[in-house]
């Protein structure tokens, strides 16, 4: 009899998403194709946002000719927020959520979610993180209580296998080769079960 383990998975990016107010009714569907994607929805939330909370939401925008009209829309009614992990999470998502304006997303990008749920260069259904820094800050601003590690990187992420993983590999794997179970399957699945 053979057991089968589910891999192990390790989420190592995170961006935002968010399903704007005019879209929210095809939720199911939107999310539905992000599973199908590849993301893994870490938390998901649904909240209307006031207009000060989408001026500070949009900080990074204010000035702009369009921000007035930005803010009125993405308060205008309820949105659902979600956290997205998977490999290289923030591109994956740019990708998938294809430009900005949607009149020419259905254009260069027909197969985008702002082609297929967007109407306009402002309405386009869906909102995505455009860096890890800004994934990071916009996590962060809806969903307060999460906590967000920073993912190490080039010699850091070395240093940090290097003190914590390898050590811990080896001392497995050393504990192993010592002892032969007499019926490795039970001895496995028993300790998986504990």
């Amino acid at each position: 009899m053979e057991v089968l383990m589910p891999e192990p998975q390790i989420y190592v990016e995170r961006t935002l998403a968010i399903i704007k107010p005019d879209v929210i009714n095809k939720e199911e569907e939107i999310e539905d194709l992000i599973l199908r994607s590849g993301f893994h929805i870490i938390q998901k939330r649904k909240l209307q946002l006031s207009p000060e909370q989408c001026s500070n939401f949009y900080a990074e925008q204010f000035g702009k000719v369009f921000f007035p009209n930005l803010t009125a829309y993405m308060s205008s009614g309820p949105i659902v927020a979600m956290v997205l992990a998977r490999n290289n999470a923030v591109s994956y998502w740019k990708e998938l959520l294809g430009p900005s304006n949607s009149l020419r997303a259905r254009i260069t990008h027909p197969h985008s979610l702002r082609a297929f749920y967007g109407t306009d260069e402002l309405r386009n259904g869906l909102h995505g993180s455009l860096s890890i820094s800004s994934a990071e800050k916009e996590i962060r601003f809806i969903f307060p209580e999460a906590i967000l590690e920073p993912i190490p990187t080039g010699q850091r992420a070395r240093d940090y296998l290097n003190l914590y993983v390898k050590p811990t590999l080896l001392a497995g794997l050393s504990a192993l080769c010592k002892e032969k179970p007499a019926d490795p399957m039970v001895c496995a699945v028993s300790q998986w079960l504990l």
